[in-house]
């Protein structure tokens, strides 16, 4: 059972930058589809970015020419590079890979 652990979250002003990080505890290698997904306070959880082995990635409308995803298989780590950050963009973000679920991560956008 592999497990996944986010962290990079934080509190940054608008504007601002941030770089989540997600950590397996075994190797993702072998997981085509990893992705980041949020929640914001009162809403539905919500597709965030998603990048698979080869490294095509997909975004968001919300967030695309923002935000980044990467990822490491040497390192077996899982990144967001959230850049021109919003109060929107507020929320606990989830890491996922195929059927497994980081705890989140809390962004807080806010002057």
């Amino acid at each position: 059972q592999v497990q996944l652990v986010e962290s990079g979250g934080g509190l940054v002003q608008p504007g601002g930058s941030l770089r989540l990080s997600c950590a397996a505890s075994g190797s993702i290698s072998s997981i085509y589809d990893m992705g980041w997904y949020r929640q914001a306070p009162g809403k539905q959880r919500e597709w965030v970015a998603s990048t698979v082995s080869g490294g095509l990635s997909s975004y968001a409308d919300s967030v695309k020419g923002r935000f980044t995803i990467s990822r490491d298989n040497a390192k077996n780590t899982l990144y967001l590079q959230m850049n021109s950050l919003k109060v929107e963009d507020t929320g606990v973000y989830y890491c996922n890979g195929g059927t497994h679920w980081g705890k989140g991560a809390l962004v807080t956008v806010s002057s």
